[in-house]
């Protein structure tokens, strides 16, 4: 069932959700949300080493170089740790996937260097995002979540497409019922924000 707060799930779906609710727009973040998150960490792999991971054993001292405990490593560690929280079970695919990014950023980020890395991280986030920003424009005809809430909507961006995917291909559903409570919320979310425009407008 829903957890209190931070850590609920079904609050946390419906008030992404309300947000996009059109199907093109869900494909269009679908698309584009998980190569942000990728790239971001691709740009973190520059930042200060915490600890080398190669002195603990952890890593084999061939990968040192490449696999650093940075803050790309801690930006992937709480998103996924957040993610497993919310959802054991489609939150610790979440959680893999979190660290195949930083894992496949790291590499990529070695591989190119930071003079070329940081160009190609301009180009890709300018792209996503202006294919979202359309997204919500053309598609959704709402504002972004990220302007009412921005961590909320960063926090749930990559989950919330996962989900997506999970329960259109699957019919998976956190618990029994969920879907239902959060399309009831959904519904009334958009209801309201309708409800306000209308009045604004008359």
């Amino acid at each position: 069932m829903g957890k209190p707060g931070l850590f609920d799930l079904e609050n946390h779906f419906a008030f992404y959700g309300a947000y996009h609710s059109n199907p093109i727009n869900i494909l269009i973040h679908t698309l584009f949300v998980w190569p942000i998150f990728f790239t971001s960490l691709v740009l973190f792999y520059f930042t200060p080493t915490i600890y080398d991971l190669s002195q603990a054993g952890i890593i084999p001292s061939g990968f040192n170089p490449v696999l650093v405990f940075n803050y790309g490593f801690v930006f992937a560690l709480i998103y996924g740790l957040f993610y497993v929280i919310l959802d054991k079970k489609a939150g610790s695919l979440a959680a893999l996937l979190c660290l195949a990014c930083w894992v496949g950023a790291s590499f990529l980020a070695a591989k190119l260097g930071y003079s070329l890395a940081w160009k190609v991280v301009l180009a890709a986030q300018l792209f996503c995002w202006t294919g979202q920003f359309l997204g919500h424009g053309v598609f959704e005809k709402r504002a972004p979540a990220l302007l009412d809430n921005l961590v909320q909507a960063f926090l749930m961006a990559p989950f919330f497409v996962l989900l997506e995917v999970l329960q259109s291909l699957f019919g998976y559903e956190p618990y029994l019922g969920f879907h239902g409570r959060v399309k009831a919320k959904i519904e009334a979310d958009i209801k309201e924000w309708q409800d306000k425009k209308q009045k604004k407008i008359s």
